[in-house]
């Protein structure tokens, strides 16, 4: 079991650049989604070492999807946006919107702890 209450020990930053994906899904998003269901998790199998983490997004208290979240590793935002665009929900049309942002992933239970030593440390970046 792993003991949360510790302070979150130092690790590496990552090396790789990250992207949050965030799709949010069109009006014809139920039947699609039912369609292309199949070969969109065979292609997230193929590809799942590009992803820190993904899966449907819903409101609080519903089962309903309403969109999908991705944490993606690409070199560059052209090879995130190929690997999204492999994709069969994104191919298919079935998002109405998909937003790209540059994410640092710096603290966390994926991440193993926190990237920086002192809470100082960080404080010249966060004025970039």
């Amino acid at each position: 079991m792993t003991d949360f209450s510790a302070t979150p020990p130092q690790v590496p930053r990552p090396g790789q650049r990250c992207f949050l994906v965030s799709c949010l899904d069109g009006p014809d998003a139920v039947e699609l989604r039912q369609k292309h269901l199949v070969d969109h998790l065979q292609y997230a199998e193929t590809h799942w070492t590009s992803y820190i983490t993904a899966g449907p997004l819903s409101e609080p208290g519903s089962p309903a999807p309403i969109g999908s979240m991705f944490l993606v590793l690409a070199e560059t935002l052209d090879e995130a946006r190929a690997l999204m665009h492999g994709d069969p929900y994104v191919s298919c049309g079935m998002y109405a919107s998909i937003e790209f942002k540059e994410f640092t992933n710096a603290i966390g239970q994926w991440l193993g702890g926190k990237i920086w030593g002192t809470p100082g440390a960080p404080a010249s970046r966060a004025t970039e």
